[in-house]
């Protein structure tokens, strides 16, 4: 068959056999095997797949004449330049829906969506061909805990919404957070992180970390001069802190903490997963990493379990190195959800951003609510700081009703819209007692040291109409 062109030189790799092989930013480290530069009345023969390097504005065009003409080949690979979604994809709203799928899968099909690649393992048609892929000369895959190609496209476009140079995915944020902390604090290392945070992560922190000698320095999101103090005491390996907290939403200044984690050597982490990356910029602002739970606002519906931290190549690849080790990886199916679930993320944050800051100032001014927790407030002890560092303040809203225990569970159990659940971020509200939901095992006196107190109530807003919340919240309110 010939390929030819009259007025330009492309490139182009021939193997033998077809591959769905991972998004451009893999070609500079993998695609090694044979390249030849093709002109005008240029012949190949006996292959059956190929794969053309063109513009991405020439990419569907290229694709369809290359079905259309090659008759010999099974498989025809249209590859976006290295440029693809970053030239021209400049909102979040675009990437959720297409960073790393149309402008830069490397699959030829016909259908919209994303393939569901579900194997557990990989072939390759001859040893020299798992010889080529081991040496870095052929793009494959090996075994799917090493890495799966509808699991690429998840992490590919999540770095494409983050800024990042990397992205790994994991089965859960818990597990996100658990190989990190292995993966960056050594043995005898020591760690800061927040009063504030997630209870499960303040368990791993407190009762296994120090069974391999890391020891940890708790200090308040605000408190800058806690921080420089333990950075000049310890050998501080890495901060990680939530921004925003779970569950009173404090704010830390990242771009003044990273500088203070740099001088000395210490790596920043956030957890965004309260903020979104289309909230917040945490690695624009100076953070080194960005971890999120993908089961709240990413997947947006209740439906699927994930996690995933991303930043630079250098080290999110001793994070993936670990993971490969420990497992925890994400099947293919739930990878597929999270792709799907990204397309509507900047429609259903939008919503939710706007519901909770309405919401939150209707709750601040009502006499049955003590306190309002929500870094849209002005009464936030971190507004200002949070108006410069996101654009929106999220869905969660945190509340004390003025009144016991008691009290706010005929709050939460007159409410007919949300679900009393855990979790927050998808299309349903959902409504909970932190007290009850999350720290029932321990007596009232140890809550108060988390200012977990009866009171408090932690609602995430979905994306139902905002007048049906309203309405149901304050009729909720007036049965107390």
């Amino acid at each position: 068959m010939a390929v030819s062109s009259s007025h330009m030189r492309f490139t182009f790799e021939c193997r033998s056999d077809p591959d769905f092989s991972p998004p451009p930013s893999f070609d500079n480290l993998r695609r090694r095997n044979f390249r030849a530069s093709l002109g005008s009345g240029a012949a190949l023969h006996g292959v059956s797949s190929l794969i053309l390097r063109f513009p991405p504005n020439f990419q569907r065009q290229l694709s369809t004449k290359a079905r259309r003409n090659c008759s010999n080949i099974g498989v025809a690979q249209i590859v976006a330049a290295s440029c693809s979604y970053s030239s021209f994809l400049k909102s979040d709203a675009s990437k959720t829906i297409h960073a790393a799928e149309r402008l830069g899968r490397g699959i030829v099909t016909d259908g919209i969506t994303t393939p569901v690649v579900n194997t557990s393992a990989y072939f390759f048609k001859k040893t020299a061909d798992l010889i080529d892929f081991k040496e870095n000369r052929q793009v494959s895959y090996e075994y799917g805990r090493y890495g799966n190609p509808t699991t690429v496209v998840l992490e590919e476009k999540i770095s494409a919404l983050e800024g990042a140079e990397s992205t790994v995915i994991m089965a859960s944020g818990m597990c996100a957070s658990v190989v990190l902390f292995m993966a960056l604090v050594p043995a005898g290392g020591h760690l800061v992180t927040t009063t504030d945070c997630y209870r499960k992560t303040r368990i791993f922190i407190e009762t296994f970390l120090p069974k391999m000698g890391i020891t940890t320095t708790v200090i308040d999101p605000a408190d800058v001069g806690a921080l420089e103090s333990a950075l000049e005491q310890h050998n501080v390996s890495l901060f990680f802190t939530e921004s925003p907290t779970n569950p009173f939403l404090r704010c830390v200044d990242i771009k003044l903490v990273s500088e203070l984690c740099h001088k000395k050597g210490a790596l920043l982490c956030i957890d965004g997963t309260f903020a979104t990356p289309l909230n917040q910029k945490a690695l624009a602002l100076g953070a080194d990493l960005i971890l999120h739970s993908l089961t709240k606002y990413m997947g947006g519906h209740h439906d699927v379990l994930g996690g995933c931290i991303s930043g630079s190549t250098k080290v999110v690849s001793q994070i993936r190195t670990l993971h490969h080790v420990l497992g925890g990886t994400l099947n293919p199916n739930a990878a597929y959800l999270f792709i799907r679930g990204m397309k509507t993320l900047h429609l259903r944050v939008q919503q939710q951003n706007s519901t909770a800051m309405r919401m939150a100032e209707i709750l601040e001014a009502h006499p049955k609510v003590k306190r309002v927790y929500y870094p849209g407030l002005p009464s936030h002890p971190e507004h200002e700081l949070a108006k410069r560092q996101m654009t929106g303040f999220g869905g969660v809203v945190s509340f004390e009703i003025d009144g016991d225990l008691h009290t706010t569970i005929k709050f939460i159990d007159s409410l007919k819209i949300p679900y009393i659940a855990a979790s927050f971020g998808g299309c349903e509200s959902i409504v909970d007692q932190p007290a009850i939901l999350s720290y029932w095992d321990l007596p009232q006196s140890e809550r108060a040291k988390y200012k977990i107190h009866d009171n408090l109530v932690r609602f995430s807003f979905g994306v139902e109409d905002f007048e049906d919340i309203k309405a149901d919240v304050l009729q909720a309110l007036g049965a107390i």
